[in-house]
């Protein structure tokens, strides 16, 4: 696969390519934390497309936020279709996992003319947050933004020390955990450190409500092929997919099961789903 940039007015974005030259242009958005590599295990089933998967700001290789700013949800919108146009795609097929495809879902209801299709991996539209919690929300996130800079970076001693950390915090299989972790180290002296910036790790300030979560959903036109994990995550439960699937003009489900990380840990499976779909 080959490394790409490109310039934006946030700053430089990154990626891989690979597939056809002058296929269907497809654009793949990794999860909270993860990384373009996220999407290498499908590269055999999206050879015909000519595709792209990108790090988001603050991940992989792309560039940081500027000092004093924070990844507000929206602003990711503006990242994903400054990257179409730095592609030169005037319309693509946008392929999400997680925080990438409430992101795609996203672009697909703001800008419908950029998005032809849409398939979406453990998630349809943002994270939805109670009403009653937002003072509460908005405190924590002031403060830890406040006290953010007195947090040393932690130094890591090994890969195989920083796919362990990765574990712990994500039910995964250790393969597919390693190529997002090796994409996202960077060598220093005594050892390794992350290249994510600290602050993706920060509280929001604010949610959206389930019921905006919905009509955003119901803006998207762009036909779409949502892929789930069965048992769900408690963030997007399996009552909360179908009042969103329900909102959509033209999308239908497949529910799998497995861990978060569908495309990564069942590709076989996956891969000729996306391809079929996108074709």
């Amino acid at each position: 696969m080959q490394e790409i940039q490109l310039d934006s007015p946030r700053g430089r974005i990154a990626g891989l390519r690979s597939g056809t030259p002058g296929g269907p242009p497809v654009l793949a958005l990794h999860g909270w934390l993860d990384n373009a590599a996220s999407f290498t295990p499908l590269r055999p089933w999206l050879d015909a497309f000519d595709w792209v998967a990108l790090d988001f700001p603050g991940h992989g290789a792309s560039a940081h936020r500027v000092a004093g700013y924070d990844y507000n949800f929206v602003d990711w919108i503006h990242d994903v279709l400054d990257a179409l146009d730095g592609l030169h795609w005037p319309r693509a097929h946008l392929l999400g996992h997680s925080m990438g495809a409430a992101v795609a879902t996203m672009v697909a209801a703001a800008a419908p003319e950029r998005v032809a299709k849409l398939v979406l991996i453990e998630a349809l539209g943002p994270l939805a947050g109670a009403a009653e919690t937002a003072g509460e929300r908005l405190r924590a996130a002031v403060t830890a933004r406040r006290t953010a800079a007195q947090r040393p970076r932690k130094l890591i001693a090994s890969i195989d020390a920083a796919v362990r950390s990765r574990l712990a915090v994500g039910d995964m299989r250790p393969d597919a955990a390693r190529l997002i972790v090796e994409r996202n180290l960077q060598a220093v002296a005594g050892g390794w450190r992350w290249r994510s910036d600290p602050r993706l790790v920060l509280p929001s300030h604010l949610r959206i409500t389930e019921e905006a979560a919905l009509s955003i959903v119901a803006a998207v036109q762009a036909p779409t092929l949502l892929l789930a994990a069965d048992p769900a995550p408690p963030y997007f439960t399996a009552d909360m997919r179908q009042a969103r699937l329900s909102r959509l003009r033209n999308g239908r489900e497949c529910v799998l099961p497995g861990g978060h990380h569908l495309h990564m840990e069942q590709p076989e499976v996956v891969g000729p789903m996306v391809r079929d779909f996108l074709r």
